[in-house]
């Protein structure tokens, strides 16, 4: 059937190719070569189209309730922070060491529940893409104890109570099913093998053709810095926030491979990075999503992975972020 080489009507998913027009793969979005009305055709509904729809400035105060609701957020005295060598954003592929020492050095905090379950997830992926993962019964038990964890704070609760006043969910049940789903569900991004999930890429990290892709959480980095298995470099953008979180563009080497720009989150607990994530998801899939924490403004960006679904046609998370300059 004919297509129009400027639409993707009937090309969603369809691979990149140097001769089209525009593009409607996942990540067209991420070098703004997506056709105009990508949003329309491959896209799923999600909030931000449906007739309860949320608005930037609904995204905004909601943000600021969550950002005051992070009751389990690092406190200065937890985090010794120490960024070191700030790097041109043209520069940020130079693989030089140019800050030798580790860029946190403390966190004295004694783990919260939702810290222990979330770093008990952590270990289970193998991080090279391509290879099957193997999902044992423990590590299911683990991904609902994370989930029962992170549904029991009052930050979560909140935004449960938000989406469920716009119509988007029944009960708290249909919605942690849901975040099993979107979060945790396997999909491929290799040759048809289950090897990848949304809490994997984002929070944990992936290795793909010989770079350092998601890794997106500072505990995570944190943790392997201590281990001296991720070598911090430099970074080209530190946040205005003077509290926890905050937020770090950073670049790394993680056993040899390379991260080019890791924004992340600094200091904030797991339940706010995977809620600000997931309200983002549903309401600004595949666009920027502009909130404000303590005053100022940032974005994070969303995709859907669009090849693969789960229950009646929902979109696994493929990857989510701060957005720093």
């Amino acid at each position: 059937l004919y297509t129009a080489p400027d639409s993707c009507q009937g090309r969603c998913g369809e691979p990149r190719s140097e001769g089209d027009e525009c593009h409607c793969h996942p990540e067209c979005g991420m070098d703004g070569s997506c056709c105009e009305d990508y949003d329309r055709h491959c896209q799923p509904a999600g909030f931000s189209r449906s007739r309860d729809s949320i608005t930037d400035q609904e995204l905004q105060e909601l943000s600021e309730q969550l950002y005051g609701l992070d009751h389990n957020k690092a406190r200065p005295s937890d985090i010794a922070l120490n960024p070191q060598e700030r790097v041109a954003p043209g520069d940020t592929g130079l693989q030089q060491d140019l800050s030798p020492q580790p860029v946190r050095s403390v966190l004295s905090q004694a783990l919260q529940p939702t810290y222990a379950s979330f770093i008990r997830l952590l270990d289970n992926y193998q991080r090279a893409t391509g290879r099957e993962e193997e999902v044992t019964a423990e590590e299911l038990r683990e991904q609902e104890n994370f989930l029962e964890q992170v549904m029991e704070t009052e930050l979560m609760r909140k935004l449960f109570a938000f989406l469920q006043e716009k119509s988007g969910y029944s009960s708290q049940q249909e919605f942690r099913e849901d975040l099993r789903g979107m979060w945790f569900g396997l999909y491929s991004r290799g040759d048809g093998e289950q090897d990848s999930s949304g809490f994997e890429h984002v929070f944990s990290g992936e290795v793909k053709k010989g770079k350092v892709s998601g890794f997106h959480n500072w505990i995570r980095f944190y943790l392997l810095e201590k281990q001296g298995i991720v070598n911090y470099l430099s970074h080209n953008f530190d946040g205005p926030w003077d509290t926890f979180p905050d937020v770090l563009g950073l670049q790394f080497l993680w056993d040899g491979f390379h991260k080019e720009v890791g924004s992340a989150f600094i200091g904030s607990s797991p339940e706010f990075e995977f809620g600000l994530y997931t309200l983002c998801f549903l309401a600004r899939p595949g666009r920027p999503c502009h909130l404000s924490l303590g005053g100022h403004s940032l974005s994070i960006q969303t995709y859907p992975w669009t090849k693969s679904t789960y229950g009646s046609g929902r979109r696994f998370i493929a990857t989510a972020y701060v957005m720093s300059p």
